[in-house]
Order: structure tokens, then sequence, then C-alpha cells
């Protein structure tokens, strides 16, 4: 029997199970692309198809802002979580900052089109095929008519060029805003004229490629500012309370098994991440929050998505595709989709995974020393956001919410790992990313601590990071996983550029030691670590086949791996527990999504590693909804994101025997992963950060889910 405690939570925060919300399904009704006249400002398109700058500002509860290079870089490396937005009915936007033009060759090679002579390069009719693709995949997704038509219009952009900005009319909710600059046109090949060569500053100026039907009729050419601006006056319009972009340092490290990232993909994520630096010392907008998607890599790592969502994705991928050329359905010269995907819709993997890069952390949430005390911790603003949930003072009047209380200058990276020090006080790590120095962008670690338990945080102190700060592979750096030893010294690790293992630790006199490299090869993703009840610290990390683990054969001796731990990859980091002499991992089976756990001990003979009942580890399966993610996990509570991209709880049973039930809880999205902690009194509360922005929690003491505070800034 579950105690009173858990009993509660697992009433406050489940229900009745919520189906899938009913698409809507709207009758053709005429072009999917309907052009409207240019507009001289930027603001909402009035019935005749001109965007008025005095407009109706967009307001919604929530609304999601996705960030891309290229059009299918959200379908490829950010579906499902594109398509479940889009089923909340609020509201969202994707920017498409190149035109995609590529080389102007709308087929493939092989296949059926094997000796089929391709078709004459043209770059703007390219770049229209692939908007009319991403228009009908749209429109399919949010209506269930890939025909429903969009209201087209060029507006003017704070850059001072133009963009064509395309809302669908049936579900108004949903935007476009394609800035069409000149894209790359290849994945690492040296290209000066693109978004790497203007950050680097090697061009002065990236001119625009527009489509053969675009509403834009003027060409223009963008600064590095300008685009910054361009980008930021786009984030003021729409307002996000969540951002979606691809990882800004995602490596460039390339072996058989891996595709390195595109450099657009890279580069156009730096200059949203500055624009989102600049955007967050703004007012009078509704706090926000960034979640970064992986891209190529993805393809090479473990399957993450169950059977139904992999169906899903992938036919949304062929109606963007043109599968069904030459059936000209949406009557476009141009064409009706991107038929280089229609060679290989699942793209080199990546229709089977979406990887969260940054924000993947279960610690955000942590119990004071008091009951019912807790404290949560996250990005906001590109800021350190800080929750406090007071103990009940004795008025009558219960436990209170203060927050979000934002802190720090901006340019933290998402996600926040936070450890509580024997004395009770809670540290904090971070990364942070700064656009200065001698090469214009530079990150490091970084670390807060509280004066005194239940008081305020000092300032952020810098411990910098692995190899040269100018190393472009350097930046390509994991959140820290942390473990606090008995005398109140941390040690971080770290994933560093190398895709090795290294570690920081706090001396005694509160200074740190030096990085110091502990080896690995071929490492992705975070690591995560934990210390048993004999004091030693366990720090697991992931290869593209396996999982890999390092351990101390005493409390403060020298750290031995990595080892083997027998357990396969797993689509995202674990989390892992301690678990009396040993530690128990949370994990992911992949391809399922079902929820696995195993429990380890450091063996007799020095560097070895056991599981519970031998050599190689028991696994057992803890089922689950589908989903992805991590697994958030304490006392006996678990929780963790389903196929519906909600938050699912569950209690582990009693015994060895039976699968713990899930149930669906909280009718929000959220970005990152949940959070759980158990207070002084053992009762266990629930966190996750919605797409509105806001904190939302649960407990033994709260009617169901309840959000904190309200998002205006």
């Amino acid at each position: 029997m579950p105690s009173v405690a858990l009993a509660a939570l697992l009433l406050a925060v489940t229900g009745v199970q919520l189906a899938r919300p009913a698409v809507p399904v709207a009758s053709p009704s005429g072009s999917t692309a309907a052009r409207t006249v240019t507009a001289d400002t930027a603001g909402t398109a009035d019935a005749a198809g001109r965007a008025e700058a005095g407009g109706p500002s967009r307001r919604e509860h929530e609304s999601v802002v996705q960030i891309l290079s290229h059009p299918d870089d959200d379908l490829f490396f950010m579906n499902p979580d594109l398509g479940q937005s889009i089923r909340t009915g609020q509201s969202l936007t994707s920017v498409y900052l190149t035109a995609g033009e590529a080389d102007g060759v709308n087929s493939f090679r092989g296949g059926e089109n094997e000796g089929v002579p391709l078709p004459a390069p043209d770059k703007r009719r390219y770049a229209e095929a692939r908007q009319n693709g991403i228009r009908a995949a749209y429109a399919e997704m949010a209506t269930g008519d890939r025909t429903s038509p969009w209201q087209r219009s060029a507006i003017r952009t704070a850059g001072g060029g133009w963009a064509e900005l395309d809302t669908l009319k049936a579900s108004p909710e949903v935007s476009l805003v394609w800035l069409q600059l000149h894209e790359a046109g290849a994945s690492a090949a040296d290209r000066p004229h693109s978004l790497h060569g203007l950050w680097d500053g090697r061009i002065q100026a990236l001119e625009s490629h527009l489509s053969s039907d675009t509403p834009v009729q003027e060409t223009f050419a963008y600064s590095k500012d300008q685009v910054v601006r361009t980008i930021t006056g786009v984030l003021e319009r729409f307002r996000p309370t969540f951002v979606r972009m691809l990882d800004p340092t995602n490596g460039r490290e390339t072996t058989p098994q891996m595709l390195p990232d595109h450099q657009d993909h890279m580069y156009g994520a730096r200059f949203a991440q500055l624009a989102l630096t600049e955007y967050g010392r703004t007012g009078g907008r509704p706090h926000f929050t960034v979640q970064n998607y992986l891209g190529y890599l993805n393809g090479s790592l473990p399957h993450v998505l169950d059977p139904q969502a992999v169906r899903e994705k992938l036919h949304t991928l062929k109606t963007y595709a043109w599968t069904d050329y030459p059936d000209n359905y949406c009557d476009a010269e141009a064409g009706c989709g991107d038929r280089k995907v229609a060679g290989r819709p699942t793209g080199p993997g990546w229709v089977y995974g979406i990887r969260y890069s940054r924000n993947t952390s279960t610690s955000w949430l942590q119990s004071g020393a008091r009951e019912g005390e807790l404290w949560a911790f996250s990005v906001l603003d590109t800021r350190l956001a800080v929750w406090h949930r007071e103990p009940d003072s004795g008025t009558g009047s219960g436990p209170a919410w203060t927050g979000p209380t934002l802190l720090g200058e901006t340019g933290l990276d998402s996600g926040i790992t936070s450890e509580k020090l024997p004395d009770g006080r809670l540290a904090l790590f971070a990364t942070r990313t700064s656009f200065d120095g001698p090469a214009g962008y530079r990150r490091d670690v970084v670390t807060a601590v509280q004066h005194a338990v239940g008081g305020t945080f000092g300032p952020w102190q810098a411990l910098g990071m692995p190899h040269s700060a100018h190393a472009p592979e350097s930046l390509d750096i994991s959140a820290p996983a942390v473990t606090v030893g008995r005398a109140g010294r941390a040690t971080v690790y770290l994933r560093d550029g190398d895709h090795g293992l290294s570690s920081r630790t706090q001396l005694s006199d509160g200074s740190w030691a030096p990085w110091r490299a502990l080896g690995g090869r071929q490492l992705f993703g975070d690591p995560a670590a934990a210390t048993d009840s004999a004091g030693r610290d366990y720090v697991f990390a992931q290869t593209l086949t396996s999982t890999v683990v390092w351990t101390q054969d005493a409390p403060g001796a020298p750290l031995r791996g990595p080892v083997p731990t027998a357990l396969p990859a797993t689509p995202l980091p674990p989390t892992v527990r301690a678990d009396g002499d040993g530690v128990r991992l949370y994990f992911r089976q992949p391809g399922s999504g079902a929820v696995r756990t195993a429990r380890f001990t450091a063996g007799a003979a020095p560097g070895a590693v056991t599981a519970a009942a031998g050599a190689a580890p028991r696994v057992t399966d803890l089922g689950g909804r589908a989903g992805f993610g991590p697994v958030s996990a304490a006392g006996t509570l678990l929780a963790a994101r389903d196929g519906s991209g909600r938050l699912g709880v569950a209690e582990l049973p009693a015994g060895p025997a039976g699968v713990p039930r899930w149930n669906r809880s909280g009718g929000f999205l959220f970005g990152g992963a949940p959070a759980s902690a158990t207070d002084a009194a053992g009762n266990t509360s629930v966190a996750a950060v919605a797409l509105d922005g806001r904190l939302h929690w649960s407990g033994r003491d709260s009617s169901g889910w309840q959000p904190v505070g309200t998002n205006a800034r």
C-alpha cells in the first residue's frame, strides 16, 4: 500500500486518462498559397492582407516560437513536440532564417529516379517548393487537410529588410515567418557566403534569396547586427513563452558512424541565441524558456520514439516531401514539396528520434530544511529563476509559493543542476554563454551557493571548462553532473569537447582544483552521477552503443573507469539515485519509451562495478506510456513525459514483483524534464515548467496541478 503522502500525491496529480485532442478537419477552400499585397511595417494582417503597425498584439496564454535554419529542421528534429504544440490550439510560430535554396534541384538520385535526368537547377523555385511542403505539413497537422489555405503577406523587419508572414486561415494561431537569407549550400565545406561567414566576420552582409512566388518584392542584405535585430523583432511581435531552436555548440567531430551537423544549424542557432539574450534584457513581455534540440547526430544514436510516434512523424515528412508527385494538388508551378527528402523521408535515422541537447536535469526541485519547504530552479529569459515555497507559518493560511525571482545576468544556458550540501544549503550548477572575448563566443561552467540555509544565493562563480576556451571543439560540453562529499566539497563532472569525461573538485579552502581528464571515448549527452551510502561516487555516461561507468573504490579515492555496464545505450542520460550501498538507474528502453531500472554497486576488485544479482545487470521493466526524456525519481514516485507530451506519474511497487501503474497527470505540455523531491516529513512533490513559462507543481497538500504566479514581467 502506498504511504499516506504518496497516495495523496497520486490522487492529486492523476485523474482520468486524457484522450489525444481531436484534430478538426477543414474542407479545401482554394489554393494553399493565397498571396496578398506587401506591407510597409510589421504587425498583424488585416482582411485585405496588409500588415498594420497598430494591429492587435499576440497575447495568447502560451506562445511557442521555433527558430530554424532551413525548412524541414522542425519536422526532422523537433517533432513530435511540434505536432503536440499545434494540437493544443495555442500560438505557434516557426521562423526560417534561410531560403533553403541548396543547389536548386528539386529531385533525388537513385531508387525510382535511377537513370532519370535531373531537372535543371532553379533555386527560387526549389525554395518555393520547400515552402509549399512546409505549408502543407503544418496545415495537415493543424486541420487534417494539407490544402487548407494560407494568408501570405510581406512585412517589414526590425533589421530593415522584408520577411514573408504566412497565417493559416483555418487556424490563425499557426504562423510561418520566412526571412529568406542565402544558405551555405553545404554541411561542412568552406562557404564564407553564409550565416557562418557572417558570424565570423568573413563577410559584412548576407543577401536575401527570395522564393519564386513570395509576396516579398524587394531584395535586401543584412549585417550581423541586422540579423540579430530581425530575430529580436520577431520575438517582440510573437511574445514567446517557449522557444525551440537547435544546438549552437553541437560539435564538429566526425567518425564513420556520425554525420557532422550542418553549419547553418550551428550558426543559425548562435544568431538566435544572441537575439534571445538581448531580448531577455527587455521588459513588458512574458517570461520565456528555451529548449535546444540535437540535429544530425540524432540519427546516429539509439532510437527514441515508439512505433506510433514514428508513423506519425514519417507521415508528416512524406507530406512535406511531396511523395505523391507528380500530383500537383497545390496548383503551384514550383511544386508541392521537397523532392530531395522524398528519396529518404526517414533521413539517416532522424525520423526515429528527438533529443534535447540541454535542459535535461531532473535535480532542479529541492526540499528545504522544514516540512513543506521547496525550492525550484529554472532558466527564464536566459537568467536564473528561483521559486520558493515557504512552510506553513502557523497562521492557517498554509504554505505559499513566491517567485519567480530572476537573479544574475542574461546568457545562462537552459538547465539547472542543484545539490544539497551537508549543512542544508543548496548549491546550483549550470553552463553560461558569453558573446565577448577574442573569439566572440565562449562558454563556461558556473556555480552559486546559498549564503545560509534557506537564504539568498551568492553570485555565479565561473569554473571555466576543460581545454582551451577558444578551441571550437571545446565548446561542445555537456550539462554538469555533480556529487557532494561528506565534507561538503563538490565534484563537477562534464562530458568535454573531446567527447571524454572531465572533472573539477572543490578543495578544503573552497577553491577548486584544475580540470582533470578522466578518459572515455565517443561519449554523448550528459553524464549522470550519484553517491552511495558508503560515500563512493558513480558517474554514468553513454557511447553510441553502450552505457559506461566510473566508480570509486572508497570515498575520496581516485575515480576508476570507464567500465562497461552491460547495459545498452539509452535514448537519453539515465537518472541515477543512491540506493543503499549502491545506486539505481532509471532510463528508457530504445524504440519504445518504456521506463526501466537497474541497480549497481562498486565491486570488491579495484575499479569493478557489479549489478545486485551478478555480473550482468538485472533490468526491471517499469512500463510507462511511451514518451521520451529523463525520468524523475524521488522516494518511490516516478515522473516522466508520456507519448502525448504530458506528464505521467507512477508509484514503485513495494516488492520485486509487479509493474507500477502509470497515470497521466497535468493537462499541459512542458519543457525539459520533470523533477520531484521529498521534504523533511517524507512528503513528495512533482514539478514541471510548462510551455506557458510558469512553474506547475503538485503535492500532498495541493488540489491537483497548480501554476505558481503569473507570467508577466
